[in-house]
């Protein structure tokens, strides 16, 4: 730690680290038998610094880390072994940074008045629609002119609840904390409070009997690098002020989360997918982001807004289609098109906003934010290999892989400055998104190889890999 607390992570030793076991000189083996060493990278030490320096972006801390992270490779034995156990890519599926209830949670009140909201708007369209059918022709024909006659008046009611409804979303906007970002909020801390500790209670009675000691390496791992970030953020003032309470899971689910009161849970199945202790901190980084901005209840406040103005939309649909069964068709496709066209696109915004302040949260802590990428490139490359399909972007509530990991190198360079202001150690060795590219064009031409005699003769019990070319 330096006189400004800026925290040190640097690299030492030659050892390597693979993302899938294997002996690297077995690239032959790659078709039928399995993905071999990715990535060669040394491994990772944290430690104090006694250099002085200065930058505007570092915490101000006096006390040193005081531990050493000699490896990630964290088996649920609590060894911690050379390599990955064989084929961990099984575990490896959609990586969810969020639970689905965190994902978009209402205060309690809300979640039993929902359903309400819901019946009352289809009994009232229904009511309506039943009501007109039951008018008699020259009333209806009385009921039209008159309303030609008032279709000012009307037009003005209409107008006015649009006005309210505008002035309902531009009066509960604010800024995001650190990015800056306009947004509409409803709900506050204090909605959540509560809801978090009935989350809270939720997830440990779901886990109780696979949570990992404070003596497991997986855990003490974990512990490390959650007490490295929010030391070395400690000036952001969300930091701060949160507890960050450790929840490490045996589950070998690829998933990681933090609930808005700043309790973390993190499953064996991550720590098995990461390739070196970079990669975790930018993974949990990105996590302690949705708590710090706030995404919880940012998310509900929208879920909360768009609910009120599909009441509308959904008595509409009861009143003005001719049966039920239409009626139903066209709440599905409201449902569909609101969750496509406002919710799945907002979630991913949230989720390029985490990433984004999560490398921030890594680069002050001297993490080697280039590895941030390389973690989504092999998540993309292990569901290639598992033959998973490759679904659009646009149904996901998450960006895909590809997209993730083309963002993050955009945001480096920028990361890299800010590393730098905080007078961290340079980066020794090679780029490690160079490392892995290398490695994919080996496996590519090998793979080619390989296929070049079979060309005439495709197995079709076996996927196709389909790799693009660095």
């Amino acid at each position: 730690v330096n006189r400004d607390g800026c925290q040190r992570l640097d690299l030492s030793g030659n050892a390597r680290n693979c993302f899938l076991t294997g002996n690297p000189d077995s690239y032959r083996n790659f078709i039928g038998k399995g993905l071999r060493c990715l990535l060669d990278v040394p491994n990772t030490e944290v430690y104090g610094n006694t250099q002085h320096g200065s930058g505007r972006f570092c915490s101000q801390s006096s006390q040193p880390l005081g531990e050493k992270i000699q490896s990630l490779q964290i088996s649920s034995v609590g060894q911690l072994p050379h390599h990955f156990p064989a084929w961990n890519i099984q575990f490896i599926r959609s990586f969810h940074t969020s639970p689905s209830l965190q994902a978009a949670p209402v205060p309690l009140f809300w979640i039993i008045v929902k359903p309400a909201q819901k019946l009352f708007a289809i009994i009232l369209g229904r009511s309506i629609r039943k009501w007109w059918k039951a008018l008699p022709p020259n009333k209806r024909e009385l009921f039209k002119e008159s309303a030609r006659r008032n279709k000012w008046k009307i037009l003005l009611g209409v107008s006015s609840l649009g006005v309210v409804f505008v002035m309902f979303y531009f009066t509960h906007l604010e800024e995001t904390p650190i990015t800056g970002r306009a947004r509409l909020m409803v709900f506050g801390k204090e909605h959540f409070r509560e809801l978090s500790q009935m989350e809270y209670d939720m997830w440990m009675e779901l886990f109780k009997s696979q949570m990992l000691p404070e003596t497991h390496a997986g855990y003490q791992v974990v512990e490390t690098i959650i007490g490295h970030l929010s030391e070395s953020n400690k000036d952001i003032p969300q930091v701060s002020a949160l507890k960050w309470v450790i929840h490490v899971v045996d589950e070998p689910a690829v998933n990681a989360f933090v609930l808005p009161n700043g309790q973390v849970f993190v499953f064996t199945g991550l720590l098995d997918a990461v390739s070196d202790i970079h990669q975790l901190s930018f993974i949990l980084g990105h996590e302690i982001a949705h708590a710090v901005l706030e995404h919880a209840a940012e998310k509900a406040s929208l879920v909360h807004f768009l609910d009120f103005l599909s009441l509308l939309f959904l008595t509409m649909i009861w009143a003005i289609c001719p049966r039920d069964s239409l009626a139903v068709v066209g709440q599905w496709i409201q449902s569909k098109l609101q969750e496509f066209m406002f919710d799945r696109p907002y979630s991913r915004t949230l989720e390029a906003e985490a990433d984004k302040v999560g490398l921030q949260f890594a680069a002050k802590a001297c993490v080697d934010v280039r590895a941030s990428s390389v973690f989504w490139q092999q998540m993309e490359l292990a569901e290639a290999i598992e033959g998973q399909p490759k679904l659009p972007e646009w149904l996901s509530t998450h960006p895909s892989h590809e997209n993730r990991a083309e963002h993050l190198d955009r945001l480096i360079p920028e990361a890299l400055k800010i590393r730098e202001s905080c007078n961290c150690p340079s980066l020794s060795g090679p780029d490690p998104r160079l490392i892995f590219r290398l490695n994919m064009q080996r496996l590519l031409e090998l793979a080619e190889g390989r296929e070049a005699p079979n060309s005439t003769k495709q197995d079709p019990s076996k996927p196709k890999l389909d790799f693009p070319h660095p």
